[in-house]
């Protein structure tokens, strides 16, 4: 009776034993993918995108990147140059105008005082300190685009280029203009502006 249940009990650890070796003979079984913790990529995968290596080249910014100020700092019209305006003079203008009357107005002692001035030349204003460079006459004056002309030899909106110097020093128009305009019927539109003198224009002369 013992010698048979001590064989019995043999034969259960040898079969146990042998029953461990093949479990632990078996490939392990590939793991299902769970959930990937923070900032982990799952094992084999590459992240979207390129992958940018090192310093970027002056003046770029990485995929999907701005720059620190936001949308608003790509571009400003600020940092473009402005562009210059062109005085055109047509061919039925050209040669037709000789001169202008402008008028000189003193605020403090109230009085005006009428003055003919040659177009395209110098003008010093008497007992001041006050100089005239006079431009262009435009008898049909007529802004397109960037082109400043007369639409005719009509005095139908006359108007006068100036640069006004005061003690050598230019303050007629501000600074990146290169003239001023002085308009006989809107005198008001960009005037000169002075605390003690004022600038307008009459007319026209034609030449002979």
């Amino acid at each position: 009776m013992k010698k048979g249940l001590l064989l019995t009990l043999c034969l259960l650890l040898f079969f146990s034993f042998q029953a461990c070796k093949k479990k632990e003979e078996q490939p392990p079984v590939p793991q299902t993918p769970g959930a990937v913790m923070p900032g982990q990529m799952p094992p084999g995968q590459m992240p979207a995108g390129p992958i940018t290596q090192g310093p970027m080249p002056s003046g770029q910014m990485p995929p999907g990147a701005m720059p620190p100020g936001g949308p608003q700092q790509m571009a400003k019209p600020g940092m473009m140059p402005m562009a210059k305006t062109q005085v055109v003079i047509p061919d039925t203008v050209k040669g037709k105008w000789e001169a202008a009357k402008i008028v000189l107005e003193d605020k403090s002692s109230k009085t005006k005082q009428e003055y003919t001035v040659k177009l395209n030349g110098d003008f010093t204003v008497p007992n001041s300190t006050l100089k005239i460079h006079v431009g262009d006459f435009l008898p049909d004056f007529k802004m397109d685009g960037l082109k400043l002309t007369s639409s005719s030899n009509q005095p139908n909106n006359p108007a006068l280029s100036i640069r006004v110097y005061e003690n050598g020093k230019q303050i007629f128009p501000a600074q990146g203009r290169q003239w001023g305009w002085l308009f006989s019927k809107v005198p008001s539109i960009h005037p000169f502006e002075h605390p003690k003198y004022g600038i307008t224009l009459k007319e026209g002369m034609k030449r002979g």
